[in-house]
């Protein structure tokens, strides 16, 4: 099974003003999706299995006099590196293994529910 990761770092916190600037993120709340090769027929449509991870992830404004993006040219690019790098890519892959293992079960469920009828 192949997995292709996406991130979506599009909800930000930030404060109003903060030393002289103007919307300045502090804190991103994060996604990170997974969509399987493996698929599943919704109607007649071939669906990939998903499972997501989120969190937040506040950000040290130690390199705001430098390092300062005006809020509109921001984009997910740009705050998903923030988001990654603070994270670290040993967090990163437990996030992954986590939604891998959430797919494996969807894909290979070790339960199912069945109703009893009369």
């Amino acid at each position: 099974m192949a997995t292709t990761f996406t991130w979506d770092c599009t909800k930000v916190d930030v404060y109003p003003t903060y030393e002289s600037e103007s919307d300045v993120v502090y804190n991103v709340n994060w996604v990170l999706n997974g969509a399987s090769s493996e698929t599943y027929d919704d109607f007649g449509v071939q669906v990939p299995y998903r499972s997501s991870v989120y969190s937040s992830q506040e950000l040290s404004l130690a390199d705001l006099p430098t390092g300062f993006v005006p809020f509109e040219d921001l984009t997910n690019t740009i705050v998903t590196g923030w988001v990654t790098s603070a994270l670290g890519d040993e967090k990163i892959d437990e996030y992954k293994a986590q939604i891998n293992a959430e797919l494996d079960q969807l894909i290979n469920p070790t339960t199912v529910p069945k109703t009893i009828t009369d």
